[in-house]
């Protein structure tokens, strides 16, 4: 297969599913022909990321990430995707193993809000744990230009999002829409967020069931699908 790009997925399966989803719904395409080559590796046994990064102690996801990153490689691809924002803490490392460019979607979503937020000031972010900990989108966040809007890792709204994700998404693949729209309400309305980063792929799920709101949010994992959609259609076309 020439021209194909892979997805290094399964973190969660359900999010990998939207995500696919959405790839192929944005893809312009009259025939089975017009949509894109990709392989999905959906390696669902992948251990919790925000686990891994509170506490060193509990498997680490790397390892097979990079099995993954290294079998890959091998066949060829343009170039990865992976849609999970936490694994993002290991794109360093990950990137070193192979010469074909590893998209990466938290800087990719910060370049999009001048887009689709052009008057945005207060950038707000939500997100596992585990990402708010490690903090792969603050000085990209920062060096934008915008004012962080963070809430603390500890916090009522950390522990609201980690409810719905983990609580909901991953454990009953049900959105819970009421708590997901306090928590765009809480960002919005009490810290005066411009725009709401949805800084998990399990809130993408959230917004692609529960999106019956007014407000304003950037899903991470739409920015990622879409960056594929325009880069593999470019080389498709050299």
């Amino acid at each position: 297969m020439q021209n194909f790009f892979s997805i290094i997925g399964g973190m969660g399966t359900e999010a990998t599913e939207t995500f696919v989803h959405i790839l192929n719904e944005k893809t312009p395409a009259t025939k089975d022909q017009d949509f894109l080559n990709y392989i999905l590796v959906n390696h669902a046994t992948i251990p919790d990321r925000t686990a891994y990064i509170l506490d060193h102690e509990q498997p680490n996801p790397f390892i097979p990430m990079a099995e993954d990153i290294k079998q890959q490689t091998m066949l060829g691809p343009d170039f990865f995707a992976i849609p999970c924002n936490t694994a993002h803490y290991f794109y360093e490392q990950l990137q070193e193993l192979t010469e074909i460019p590893i998209l990466h979607m938290p800087n990719e979503t910060v370049k999009e809000i001048k887009n689709k937020y052009p008057n945005a000031k207060k950038v707000g972010l939500i997100a596992t744990r585990g990402t708010l900990h490690d903090g792969i989108y603050d000085q990209p966040i920062i060096d934008a230009g915008y004012e962080l809007v963070k809430p603390d890792e500890n916090g009522a709204i950390a522990n609201q999002t980690m409810e719905l994700i983990y609580d909901y998404i991953k454990e009953k693949n049900e959105v819970n829409a009421s708590l997901y729209h306090d928590i765009l309400r809480e960002m919005v309305e009490e810290k005066g967020c411009d725009v709401v980063i949805l800084g998990c792929t399990e809130l993408s799920v959230a917004e692609e069931r529960a999106g019956d709101h007014n407000y304003p949010v950037l899903d991470a994992q739409t920015v990622l699908a879409e960056h594929c959609i325009d880069l593999a259609l470019s080389m498709r076309n050299q």
